[in-house]
């Protein structure tokens, strides 16, 4: 090995080894400063204490082999047993109120418009049981998508019948 290489190599140690430590102090007292203004700027404040207790309260109970847990059950959000709050729809009047207009009303995705005959047509032309496994299982057309019963998979089929 050459002299100059021998220099070269000797330089590039320095200078990455003087990086190496710069880096490594920086993040020391990045983390000293971060801890203590944790401490005494967040920690001490009692709101902050009292939300984080309020957010971990209904995790820090523990269910114990051999005991009674029925108080620690988790109840449902309301109106998430039934679809997110949605009721469910017992006329097509209601379904499609509650679902079908969300596409149909505007006539998005590719969606005909209800009461739009020309855009029916075709697939009136399919005739009533084509609609009917449509809206039931689903459709995909030229023009867009239809989800199986609106994306509503809870909906009673004589329901989507009715609303078709």
């Amino acid at each position: 090995m050459s002299k100059q290489d021998s220099h070269f190599i000797t330089v590039f140690s320095l200078v990455i080894g003087t990086l190496a430590t710069v880096a490594i102090v920086i993040f020391v007292i990045a983390r000293y400063v971060g801890a203590h203004t944790q401490e005494r700027e967040v920690l001490s404040e009692t709101e902050y204490i009292h939300q984080v207790r309020r957010n971990v309260a209904p995790f820090e109970e523990e269910a114990v082999a051999g005991q009674s847990n029925a108080d620690l059950a988790i109840a449902p959000a309301a109106g998430a047993a039934n679809g997110g709050g949605l009721s469910m729809p017992t006329t097509g009047k209601q379904l499609f109120e509650q679902t079908c207009s969300a596409c149909h009303g505007p006539g998005i995705a590719g969606a005909p418009k209800a009461g739009d005959k020309a855009a029916w047509a075709p697939h009136l032309a399919k005739g009533l049981a084509t609609l009917y496994d449509h809206a039931l299982h689903g459709f995909h057309g030229s023009t867009g998508v239809m989800p199986a019963k609106g994306g509503r998979p809870n909906l009673p089929d004589a329901v989507v019948e009715r609303a078709v």
